[in-house]
């Protein structure tokens, strides 16, 4: 069984949320899921024993970040990417290529692949669909992702039909190289579903990723301005043709709010950097609502960041501490607030899972919610 290969355990009966399993030669997954973001192998301000106290069973990683510092012959020489960040759990690496989306300043593509200047040192780059991913075999990670071109938003639909087609052949030679030796073995290798907000090309962009065929199936180019309507639209009208039998994975996206409109949509995985860099800027995920810490407000609350959460920082310090903490740019709040921010996706995707095995998915999200938007 490859790495990523995805079992089904349970429907919901009330929409097409799903509770499932995503098998790695690291251990199993339960799903849905969502991954922190560790763009450096790093996520930002939290060792590795905090994550596992957390319960969090998957994290993600960037090969283009890893390319290029510390280089992936150092990651290689270190054993792979696990060993190197003493993470021995699953872990996921993105292709680079949404960075040669969000670098558009300083890079080129054509079909041959994306030309890029470094954001470090300004040295130029040439990323292939094949040299992806070598990169991403050489760093080690249990699922890897097709090289992608992400269209931006807006993209008129001419654009957007070329950038999904490109998206397409890159991901036939994705797959060649990764078969090429028995990487497959201990790593899978998920297609990228492109189209921006344009429902027929998603739609074949789909079908052209289940005809080449991939351990699981990821939605790129979503959550890059566009509004919550499109998103909904996006997904309504393609998950439900990925069989049931592969893993959906919705990338870069992690708002508490939408991580319940997605699984109800049959979304499995996530990921997103908004839970640690929003708490580097002050802004605070609590089962009552989005707080910001710096906020007068905070100054003389004795009380937790949320009273319902059993994370370091809530059994530990008050807000008028963390208050403090920040106003005072002691750098210990950037820590302990990611840290919340994290546990608080983790046991929220735990309640959410929960709901899934009692059957109570509407029920809980409605609840959810109430107590959400109760500050508003």
């Amino acid at each position: 069984m490859e790495s990523g290969s995805y079992r089904l355990i349970k429907k919901s009966s009330e929409c097409n949320a799903r509770l499932g399993m995503v098998y790695t030669t690291r251990g199993v997954i339960n799903t849905p899921v969502f991954m922190p973001v560790g763009t450096q192998g790093s996520v930002k301000g939290i060792p590795v024993e905090f994550l596992h106290n957390s319960d969090t069973k998957i994290i993600l990683a960037n090969s283009y970040h890893l390319y290029l510092r510390p280089g992936t012959e150092i990651i290689k020489k270190a054993g792979g990417i696990q060993r190197f960040n003493s993470w021995n759990k699953p872990m996921l690496t993105d292709s680079g290529g949404f960075q040669m989306f969000s670098l558009k300043e300083i890079r080129k593509i054509n079909e041959n692949g994306a030309e890029f200047q470094s954001h470090i040192d300004g040295s130029k780059h040439f990323f292939s669909p094949e040299k992806s991913i070598q990169v991403q075999k050489d760093i080690g990670a249990d699922i890897i992702m097709c090289f992608d071109e992400c269209a931006p938003y807006p993209s008129d639909y001419q654009y957007a039909g070329i950038s999904a087609e490109l998206s397409l052949k890159w991901a036939k030679r994705c797959k060649e190289e990764f078969y090429k030796d028995d990487s497959y073995s201990t790593q899978g290798l998920f297609g990228i579903i492109q189209g921006s907000v344009y429902n027929d090309l998603r739609l074949k962009s789909t079908y052209e990723m289940l005809d080449i065929g991939f351990t699981g199936y990821a939605v790129g180019g979503l959550s890059v301005g566009e509004s919550k309507v499109y998103m909904h639209s996006v997904l309504d009208s393609i998950v439900h043709i990925i069989p049931e039998n592969k893993a959906r994975y919705l990338m870069g996206v992690g708002m508490p709010e939408d991580l319940w409109e997605c699984v109800e949509r049959g979304i499995d995985m996530f990921d997103c950097v908004i839970p640690t860099r929003n708490g580097r800027n002050g802004q605070v995920f609590t089962s009552l609502g989005k707080i910001n810490i710096r906020n007068a407000e905070f100054k003389e609350d004795f009380s937790p960041l949320d009273p319902f959460c059993n994370c370091p920082t809530c059994k530990g310090y008050s807000k008028a501490y963390l208050n403090h903490l920040v106003r005072a740019q002691e750098t210990l709040y950037l820590s302990l607030l990611s840290l919340h921010n994290i546990y608080f996706m983790i046991d929220l995707m735990s309640k959410i899972r929960k709901s899934l095995e009692n059957d109570t998915f509407l029920k809980s999200k409605k609840e959810f919610f109430e107590k959400y938007y109760s500050r508003n």
